[in-house]
């Protein structure tokens, strides 16, 4: 072997090697317990430190000590750059009360979550857990100590009243949660100890782990505040008196808002800040948790950063002119990509800077396998149809005209990070090859005007159905480079823009020929009906889907392909193997690659905009509500430096 070879060879390992070691860092993001830290890295935590404004209520009497408020076993959070300062305000804007995130995004606190590499599941509200009896059985062992932001134990007993007195709750819960049934038998959860809970499925529930890191964030209430409002704790005298003071008609209506953290400022929370200004408001404002139960590597208890402000606003448009402005700290939601010179060109002047997340939702073409229109339904079931329109769209002039270059060709598939990667096929521009494909199907008559004719004679035209908005997909120029692209091999098309809920209730209802949108590009094994017909609001064939969701009551039977699809999903829920759960996985993915029933465009970064000052934000983040992004980036350790 060459003295060369040997070099390069050298340098590939030690890359290799240090991808692999931040690789690990990401996952240990955050460490279970101070000991698992310490034993992890060799340095100790000798002594635990508080926020000023919490030092103070301490020194007069209106707080505990800070080891008193810390659990026995606090999470250890590693921050991204460096150990913060405590103390600022976080400016954020919300269009709408529920914008605020306190409940998903910025409360991301489920029982196990993601760590920073996107990828691992690690422990967090549960300090550890074991599976047992072949993966039907998860108990979860919670941390003795912690503590609601009222200072009121936080026990098992607060997961019980969440399943046996709003889960079991058919007022409350008209429907037990999809994704705490398998085989359609719903978990039974039982309390074990103050500190452990166990949930039991009847069939091994291989998915619920990756479940819990996306659906479980809301499964945490206090049953020592919320009693109050429920017919099994209250009088119906008492509770009826309540719910007319509050102006309700129910007891449940009284219940939901009282129980929600976007809408309830008296509500004890576990997570890092809590409501503080009661909705509506112009402004709504959040505090610090004085009992949150992480601290950083330094013994700081967490969060760095005092309480966030949000701002109403009336539309996602205003949202940008203030982060243009630099009137936001840190934001992603709503920044468009459309203004991305505008944000590069203000960078200065706002103080702030402008980080490319990676976005791995393409925008796609869903090409209704349920189409009303019968000479058109058995078109779009026609693999080379749906090729040929892949083919003849021109992705890399898109990305040119539309984002500026920087917009990647991609199918309507997951991207690298996800666990069912699968490369994507027919994104080359080769509209030679397209019209071969539509001349081999018989589409060999045309008009005068050059348009292809369908089988009954009639010219071939197609609708492109969409509400227009970024976030449905596609930049404002997209579609209609679209349209050109088919028409050039002949194929009629139209654009159209409705208002979202009647693009909603088209989509659910099978109307739309073709349905333009977003699909989901990581970890959707947790929200499967992009790539697997199990909703009715499976935009390529949402009359599959229903007959999914209603178990057969409902919709039409899928034959073929997108059964096999349904039925390999079913597999996957019930696989315990890693290995062969990713094999189906992949078969899943694959199928889509192959068979083109929704059509990837492209796919564009995702913009946050950050002020200068405004720490510990990862460059490398990825946009994306299954991640329950920034959440799993550990908001709690950003912070806010002073010059």
């Amino acid at each position: 072997m060459t003295r060369k070879l040997i070099l390069i060879l050298t340098a590939g390992l030690v890359i290799c090697l240090l991808g692999t070691i931040t690789a690990l860092a990401q996952a240990q993001s955050q460490y279970a317990t101070v000991k698992q830290y310490e034993k992890a890295t060799g340095k100790k935590i000798a002594k635990f430190s508080e926020a000023p404004v919490l030092r103070t209520k301490v020194a007069a009497g209106k707080l505990p000590p800070v080891e008193k408020r810390l659990p026995e076993e606090p999470a250890v959070v590693v921050p991204v750059e460096e150990i913060g300062q405590y103390g600022g305000t976080w400016h954020r804007v919300a269009t709408r009360v529920w914008d605020t995130l306190l409940s998903s995004r910025l409360g991301y606190e489920p029982l196990v979550r993601r760590a920073r590499d996107a990828k691992t599941i690690i422990p967090n509200v549960a300090k550890s857990w074991k599976i047992s009896d072949g993966g039907k059985v998860f108990t979860f062992y919670l941390r003795k100590g912690m503590k609601w932001s009222d200072g009121h134990p936080f026990t098992a007993d607060d997961i019980i009243f969440w399943y046996e007195d709003m889960l079991l709750n058919k007022e409350l819960t008209p429907a037990f949660p999809k994704w705490l049934t398998i085989g359609r038998e719903p978990a039974k959860i039982e309390k074990v100890d103050d500190y452990t809970i166990r949930f039991r499925f009847a069939q091994p529930h291989a998915l619920f782990l990756d479940y819990l890191t996306f659906r479980g964030v809301n499964i945490f209430y206090p049953k020592h505040y919320l009693k109050q409002f429920h017919p099994r704790y209250t009088s119906k005298e008492k509770l009826e008196k309540k719910v007319k003071q509050e102006g309700y008609e129910f007891w449940y209506q009284l219940f939901q808002v009282k129980s929600d953290v976007c809408q309830n400022p008296e509500l004890p929370t576990i997570r890092s800040w809590k409501l503080k200004t009661a909705p509506p408001a112009n402004r709504l404002v959040t505090e610090r948790n004085p009992y949150y139960w992480k601290v950083d590597p330094a013994g700081n208890q967490l969060p760095y950063i005092d309480r966030i402000a949000f701002d109403m606003v009336e539309s996602a448009e205003i949202a940008n002119f203030k982060a243009i402005a630099g009137e936001l700290d840190m934001h992603s939601r709503y920044m468009s990509f459309a203004n991305y010179t505008l944000f590069m060109k203000n960078r200065e002047k706002g103080d702030y800077r402008v980080i490319r997340w990676v976005n791995p939702i393409p925008d796609v073409l869903n090409i209704n396998q349920n189409c009303k229109d019968p000479v058109l339904r058995k078109l779009f079931e026609n693999r080379k149809f749906r090729i040929a329109l892949s083919l003849a769209i021109n992705r890399e002039e898109i990305s040119e005209l539309c984002y500026l270059g920087v917009a990647e060709p991609w199918g309507a598939l997951p991207c690298e990070s996800d666990p069912y990667y699968v490369k994507p096929r027919y994104l080359e521009y080769n509209p030679e090859k397209a019209n071969e494909l539509l001349d081999e199907i018989g589409l060999t008559k045309r008009n005068n005007e050059g348009y292809r004719l369908r089988p009954d004679g009639k010219v071939l035209s197609v609708t492109i159905e969409t509400y227009g908005a970024e976030e449905a997909g596609g930049a404002a120029d997209e579609y209609q480079l679209i349209k050109e692209y088919w028409e050039k091999i002949g194929i009629k098309t139209a654009i159209k823009v409705e208002q979202r809920n009647l693009w909603e209730s088209r989509r659910a209802a099978g109307e739309m020929q073709i349905c333009a949108y977003l699909t989901a590009g990581i970890h959707w094994v947790v929200d499967p009906s992009w790539y697997v017909p199990t909703l009715r609001t499976s935009a390529y064939a949402p009359l599959y889907g229903l007959w999914y969701e209603t178990g057969g009551k409902g919709g039409e039977k899928p034959t073929g392909e997108l059964r096999r699809l349904q039925e390999l999903y079913d597999k996957m829920k019930v696989t315990i193997d890693e290995k062969e759960r990713t094999k189906l996985g992949k078969e899943i993915i694959r199928s889509h690659a192959e068979n083109v029933w929704v059509i990837g465009i492209v796919r564009y970064p995702a913009l946050c905009i950050v002020k200068n000052n405004f720490r510990n934000v990862p460059e490398d983040g990825i946009q994306s509500y299954r991640l329950m992004t920034p959440g799993y980036l550990n908001p709690e350790q950003f912070f806010i430096k002073q010059k």
